[in-house]
Formats: C-alpha cells, sequence, structure tokens
C-alpha cells in the first residue's frame, strides 16, 4: 500500500517524460516535484529532502551521474533513495550510475508497473530505515527501566556462548548482520501484508532481529575440516554437519529452562532448531512439514539460502541477484513456505540492496555458477 505522504521528486530534461512520471506516480497517491534540471532539483532537495528521487542521466548542465553525486555529498540529503531512469542500456552506464550512489536503475521506455513497484520497494526499505532508527532512539529512553529485563538476557547469552566456546572460537563475519536484517525485512514484509496474524507488530519483528544472529551457533563445534572443506562433502562429513543443529539447540534449551519467560531466547532455539527443514518435510534434523516448522524458522530457512546463494564460499562461488531469485522461487512449497516466498519476491530488491552494503568478501556475482553447490 502506498504511503499518501511519500514524496517523489523527478529530474527529467525531456517535458513528456516528466508528464508521464508525474501523472502516472500522483495517481498512485504520490506528492511529486517535477524539475527539468538538476540544478533546481538540488537547491529543493536541500531545503525539502524528498523521500525518493527519479533521476535522468542525460540532462544540460549537470548530467545525472554528478547530480547524485552532490546528493550523496550532502549531508541533508546523501539518505535519498535515487533510481536512475535512463535510455542507456550499457553495463558501464549501469555500474556508473550505483558508483554514483544510486540504488536502482530503470531503462527507458520503462513499463508503468515496474517503475510503480521499484518505487514502492525502496520507499519502504527507506520508511523501515526511518523506523529502525526512531526506534533504536526510543530504545535509549527504556533503558533505565528496561536494565533488569536486557541483563538477564545478556547473562543467557553470554552463557550460551560461553559453553559453545569451549568447544570452539569462531568468527561469523557479515552473515550474522545480514541475516537478522533480512529475517527483519521478511517479517515487516509479511506483517505488513497482512499475511499471516502470527507477526503481532514491532516487539516480534525486533524479536526475530535480534535472535536471528543465534541461528548458527551449533557450528562452534564442527571441526574446520568439515566447515571449510572446499569440495563436496561425504555422507559422513554431511552428517556431522548437520550436529551442529543439534549442539547449538541443546546450548539453548538449557538456558530457555532458566529464562522461560524471554521471547529472545525462546525465538532463538526455534530458529535454531528448525531452519533447515523444509516445506515438503524432507529437512533435517526433526523432519517436520508445513506450519508444523515456527514462522521465525520458515524465515530464517529463506534468508540463510539467500545469503548462501549470494555469498562466495569455499566450495563454491557468489551466484547473482536474479539467480538467486530463481532459486528460491523454485523452491516455493518444497524447500519454503510459499507464503514466506511471496514476501521474498515483493522485498527481493531490498534484500538484493543489503546484500550489497553488507557484502561478503570477494562476493562480486559471477555468471554462469551452478545452482546446485549450496550449503548453509
Amino acid at each position: 500500500m502506498n504511503d499518501p505522504q511519500s514524496t517523489v521528486m523527478i529530474v527529467d530534461d525531456q517535458p513528456a517524460n516528466l508528464e508521464i512520471l508525474r501523472s502516472m506516480l500522483s495517481s498512485n497517491g504520490y506528492r511529486v516535484h517535477s524539475f527539468p534540471n538538476g540544478a533546481s532539483a538540488l537547491r529543493l532537495a536541500k531545503r525539502k529532502p524528498p523521500d525518493l528521487i527519479l533521476l535522468d542521466i542525460t540532462m544540460p548542465e549537470k548530467d545525472g551521474y554528478q547530480v547524485a553525486k552532490e546528493l550523496k555529498a550532502n549531508d541533508e540529503t546523501k539518505e535519498i533513495p535515487v533510481l536512475f531512469i535512463s535510455a542507456r542500456t550499457g553495463t558501464e552506464d549501469k555500474l556508473r550510475a550505483f558508483s554514483a550512489g544510486g540504488q536502482d536503475y530503470v531503462t527507458k521506455p520503462f513499463q508503468v508497473d515496474e517503475v510503480l513497484a521499484r518505487v514502492a520497494t525502496h520507499l519502504s526499505l527507506r520508511r523501515l530505515q526511518r523506523e529502525t532508527t526512531a526506534y533504536a532512539t526510543r530504545l535509549e529512553g527504556m533503558v533505565a527501566e528496561k536494565v533488569e529485563e536486557i541483563s538477564a538476557s545478556q547473562i543467557a547469552t553470554i552463557r550460551a556462548l560461553a559453553h559453545l566456546a569451549e568447544s570452539r572460537d569462531d568468527d561469523t563475519g557479515k552473515h550474522v548482520e545480514r541475516t537478522r536484517t533480512y529475517c527483519s525485512v521478511l517479517a515487516r514484509e509479511l506483517w505488513s501484508s497482512g499475511a499471516t496474524s502470527e507477526i503481532t507488530g514491532e516487539d516480534w519483528i525486533e524479536t526475530i532481529f535480534q535472535s536471528a544472529a543465534l541461528h548458527d551457533i551449533g557450528k562452534v563445534g564442527i571441526s574446520d575440516l568439515i566447515l571449510r572443506k572446499p569440495g563436496q562433502l561425504t555422507a559422513e562429513e554431511f552428517e556431522i554437519m548437520k550436529t551442529h543443529v543439534s549442539i547449538g539447540a541443546q546450548t539453548l534449551d538449557d538456558v530457555v529452562r532458566e529464562y522461560p519467560n524471554n521471547a529472545f531466547l525462546r525465538m532463538g532455539l526455534d530458529i535454531v532448531r528448525t531452519h533447515h527443514e523444509r516445506w515438503d518435510g524432507a529437512g533435517y534434523t526433526q523432519g517436520l512439514s508445513g506450519t508444523e516448522i515456527p514462522l521465525s524458522g520458515r524465515i530464517m530457512s529463506v534468508a540463510d539460502v539467500y545469503d548462501a546463494l549470494r555469498c562466495q564460499r569455499p566450495y563454491k562461488p557468489s551466484f547473482p541477484h536474479e539467480r538467486c531469485v530463481e532459486i528460491i522461487t523454485s523452491g516455493s512449497g518444497t524447500q519454503f513456505d510459499p507464503m514466506v516466498v511471496e514476501a521474498f519476491l515483493a522485498v527481493a530488491a531490498c534484500m538484493h540492496d543489503i546484500s550489497m552494503r553488507e557484502t561478503c568478501p570477494s562476493s562480486k556475482p559471477i555468471r554462469g555458477c551452478r545452482s546446485g553447490e549450496q550449503r548453509t
């Protein structure tokens, strides 16, 4: 659903394009400011920053690249999402647009539905970023009254991690940060769309964001010889790999018994136990299927596989975002909950943006990669 308060700025030196885009966006509930050149657009953007900018490249005086760079260099405008919309279709043009600070690129002649979908997606991500910042600010004011509750969570988590550290120390890198962010984006989409009543609001979304970080804690008990093996695992090695679920679950289960009312830990335990289950019942370790799998586990499954596909691993190269979307889509109804896949498709552009901002080491997309090598 479009936010009637969202303001979109259009910058294009062609009057016909301005009129088409202005009419299209206005009829869909957006407030629109249109400009035929970059200089005037920049002046207003600095005084009254819009929520999103559609920016042409080929313009007199200041081209789109220059305008984008000036926007990103200014503290008042650097967070505004910039969607380039241009007749240039070359890879070099697109790369230059992203280097200048663009979040997306639409080619002319454009499809109305595509532009509206991308605008809605980036506005949703922008709204999510603002809400996250606002939530963090509110949390600062709640610290005093929440000290006891937060301390209990910290103690429980420290105990779990300390127990695991006895078997092996582990450096999880950015995978944890990306997957927890993916989970929160998917949960928010499911909540906003009304797809499920299980997500009760901001507290649930915050809980999965925090709890998702625990999903692979059991891997600290798996040997490097298996975790970092550059080739395919043998059947015996894969059975050992699977035990990271039971290692993590057993550790958290002990802590949850001591803190049974801690939502963060209870959801973390659900995620650890079930994020390798499959919708069709062919996963591990319990062979759960359908809604027997907690929603948090079903969300984590999609987030974890997407990140594994996007990232280079010792045994596989990185996959392009488009191929990852194809693989996730093909798993709907078998590996993944169709409802969660539908939410994933609705926020796919957001997922891509997160994967690029929190990218894995050496994770450049490689064309022609095979899809059968994923392992999470």
